[in-house]
């Protein structure tokens, strides 16, 4: 029997789980002898595709069992398992492993390795008998890993290997003495107000089922009534529903109800949302053949209904009015739409929305965005701008085409388009930010964007505005060219060298229009900015960068939270080597735009990419504007991807609406933290510990994040400046870091303050906590 030693000091850079909650565990189930089936306690099985089998063997080291990988060809796959371990300590890893002709195409056979790690592992190849493979851990700011036994270790591999009586040791833990300084006078560059950006995008039910208020899915009827696919259902005589494709109203086809002496088709769709005692107005476009003598319209809820009657519907299409009134809250009601006579119906659209819709957004969803306050909004897109063309959102809403979403799942409605984004930014009081299409779209498509945005009414572009009812320019100034185009999941994905051309061309055709306007260029770190940066900077002012964390892995807390500082501390630093290494930028300062930051994991709860949120998300959320903050000389802009269902900060179901976990942090932040960054020395650890000034430098505003199961205690000194008596303080509470908030229920993560705090000499905070203290400074 061989020992193999392997050295690792690296932070462990993956994400966490919730199991044993402030304590150190074991690896669980450590030589496979507990499982049920082919299950292994403790343990799951990664095979991906290629022939890889994982199992449970009785070769075993000791015991009965052992941990089994094979494969007859070079496959991946692995068996893991998730171990909680202290921050800033030393463990030393010991395991087993036996092998029968493996081979592996890197020359790196079997062994055990730790995600995240970057570390020369040596693995077995070829037959060998049971050999012990050992491991030092340094831990860092980290309190999980994955631990991983693998058939190859980097890649691919052949035979079979046996992984056995694995341990962990505690070698040493380094002792914390937290405490700061916080020196008033050495003030950092200002953080831009545009870092609590957000952006919606026309995917899922961001936008359609969370914004916008319209109740009724597919209401042009991108779908045939009756289809699986459809929202709409046809009930009575289903042989007398057709669909006229020959002269619709819009799109490629308008469903017709026929009605006879042996019955009618009528359409209906369920599963709509009622407040209690509510107004609900809508319209139905409708023409008809002479015999129909009326149309029955029939909103039913529970054991109620009530209909309106549409008399002698005319033989042109024209818009009806509904009205009907809600009693209680109902989440199934249903609308039926039944001709009455003899002849036929063609429906060519309907419309139904809460009477207190606000210019056709929801008013509730329209209140939390207020709280939330964002400077800016990114719009429309995301990987949908890639195939949208924008003037299929302008002209009659109800004359505007359905579309299928080029990039995501279901139908672009485009009921919002230019001139809702522009009514909804207004009633925010927010600035537009547009992504022009720079995938599937031209130079001239994003010309004409700016023009009719931005050109006076004399212009062909703004003519077209002011006939759609908007005479006044609305002056946007935000723009980006084009979404992600080095991915090559993007409509029009190209090459580098192809796409800083087409940038170019673009701001050159969009500033030939509006030369004032602010141009975003597409940015990923690594060859691709290098390249943008190199040969676009005469055409951009800022540079986009994208990042979002997961958590597949499973650990502990500090872990999930510190990817979002992390990532952008990775950014910043990257942004600052360029600045140093490529001439164009020398003189220029071309700062970050974060157009999309946020988690992206879990189940879909709330409709495509509609994932919920927990405490310990929030507590990620609240470590990035604390990073934000201290790197506020290289981000300009952050837009929180995305607002509302979509990965959003706010959920809603069909009558409710409320602020999910991350969202009350960017609501809290939005209101209480401070914008002048200043500096803060001494030992910060464990806590994630940010300060910032007023604008007035009147107020000291000091956010500490707890990622820790621990309570900790703080003293402060404070440098130039003192305070004048007490403070208050603000926090983000939860009972436990799995928290999240449902619409329609009570907050489980909710804001609370303010407290007071007698004396900034020593703050305590709790475990798992994100706290904002407050102190107005003397003069």
């Amino acid at each position: 029997m061989r020992k193999l030693q392997i050295i690792l000091a690296a932070a462990l850079i993956i994400t966490s789980c919730t199991a044993n909650r402030g304590q150190v565990s074991i690896i669980p189930n450590p030589s496979a002898e507990e499982g049920t089936g082919s299950t292994v306690t403790g343990w799951n099985a990664e095979t991906q595709r290629g022939g890889m089998i994982a199992f449970y063997d009785y070769e075993s080291h000791q015991g009965k069992r052992s941990l089994m990988l094979n494969s007859t060809r070079p496959a991946g796959g692995r068996w893991m398992t998730k171990v909680q371990l202290k921050p800033w300590s030393e463990y030393r890893f010991t395991g087993w492993v036996k092998t029968e002709d493996v081979e592996a195409r890197s020359g790196k056979g079997a062994g055990f390795r730790f995600d995240g790690v970057e570390a020369e592992y040596t693995g077995l190849s070829g037959t060998n008998d049971w050999t012990m493979v050992e491991l030092l851990v340094k831990t860092g700011n980290d309190d999980s890993f994955v631990l991983s036994c693998l058939l190859g270790i980097d890649g691919p591999a052949s035979g079979r290997a046996w992984f056995d009586d694995m341990s962990l040791e505690l070698v040493s833990s380094e002792t914390l003495n937290t405490a700061v300084s916080i020196d008033l006078a050495d003030r950092k560059e200002p953080m831009s107000e545009y870092i609590y950006g957000q952006f919606i995008e026309h995917l899922g039910r961001c936008i359609y089922g969370g914004i916008w208020a319209e109740m009724l899915d597919d209401r042009k009827f991108w779908y045939t009534p009756g289809d699986r696919e459809s929202p709409w259902q046809v009930r009575g005589k289903r042989d007398l529903f057709s669909v006229d494709r020959v002269a619709p109203f819009t799109g490629d086809k308008t469903p017709v109800l026929a009605v006879d002496g042996s019955g009618a088709a009528v359409m209906q769709q369920s599963g709509l949302g009622l407040r209690p005692d509510l107004g609900y107005n809508g319209h139905l476009v409708l023409k008809a053949s002479p015999g129909i003598t009326a149309v029955k319209v029939t909103l039913t809820w529970g054991e109620e209904s009530q209909t309106v009657t549409i008399d002698k519907p005319g033989s042109s299409f024209a818009s009806y009015p509904v009205e009907f009134h809600s009693g209680k809250l109902n989440h199934n009601a249903t609308l039926a739409i039944e001709p009455v006579g003899n002849g036929k119906l063609w429906v060519g659209t309907a419309s139904l929305m809460p009477s207190d819709n606000i210019e056709g957004f929801r008013s509730d969803v329209i209140a939390l965005l207020k709280e939330l306050n964002a400077p800016v909004y990114r719009w429309p897109g995301g990987n949908f701008v890639s195939g949208y063309d924008w003037k299929d959102g302008i002209g009659d809403r109800d004359r505007r085409p359905p579309r299928k979403n080029p990039a995501w799942q279901g139908v672009e409605h485009n009921d919002v388009g230019l001139h809702e984004f522009m009514t909804f930014c207004k009633i925010l009081g927010t600035e537009p930010y547009i992504a022009v299409n720079a995938g599937l779209g031209d130079s001239k498509q994003a010309r004409e964007e700016v023009e009719y945005c931005n050109g006076s009414a004399e212009t062909p572009m703004g003519k077209l505005r002011a006939a759609n009812g908007h005479p006044e320019p609305w002056h946007v100034k935000w723009w980006s060219i084009g979404n992600e185009m080095y991915g090559d999941w993007q409509l029009g994905h190209m090459s580098t060298d192809d796409f800083v051309k087409k940038h170019n061309a673009f701001a050159d055709a969009m500033r030939s229009v509006d030369p004032d306007i602010k141009l975003i260029a597409v940015g990923e770190l690594g060859d691709w900015d290098r390249m943008v940066l190199t040969n676009c900077s005469e055409s951009m002012d800022l540079i986009s960068e994208h990042f979002y964390r997961q958590d597949w892995h499973g650990g502990g807390l500090m872990t999930h939270v510190k990817q979002i500082p992390d990532a952008i501390r990775e950014k910043a630093e990257a942004h600052r080597q360029y600045r140093k290494e490529i001439p164009q930028l020398q003189g220029k300062d071309i700062r970050i735009c974060m157009d999309e930051w946020n988690y992206w994991y879990g189940p879909h709860i709330y409709g495509e990419l509609g994932t919920r949120y927990f405490m310990r998300d929030a507590l990620g959320i609240a470590a990035g504007l604390n990073e934000y903050s201290r790197q506020s000389d290289m981000v300009f802009m952050a837009n929180y991807a995305q607002t509302v269902n979509v990965i959003g900060c706010i959920k809603t179901n069909t009558t409710s609406s409320v602020f999910d976990a991350t969202g009350q942090v960017l609501k809290l932040y939005r209101q209480h933290f401070g914008t002048v960054p200043v500096a803060i020395s001494g030992e910060t650890r464990p806590v994630d510990i940010a300060a910032t000034l007023d604008s007035e430098g009147k107020k000291l505003t000091i956010s500490v994040v707890n990622a820790t199961w621990d309570e900790v205690k703080i003293p402060v000194t404070l440098l130039n400046g003192t305070v004048s008596g007490e403070g208050e303080l603000w926090q983000v509470t939860a009972p436990d870091d799995m928290a999240t908030n449902e619409p329609g229920r009570p907050e489980n993560v909710k804001i609370v303050g303010p407290a007071p705090v007698p004396s900034l000499k020593e703050i305590t905070v709790g475990p798992a906590s994100i706290n904002l203290f407050v102190f107005n400074l003397n003069d």
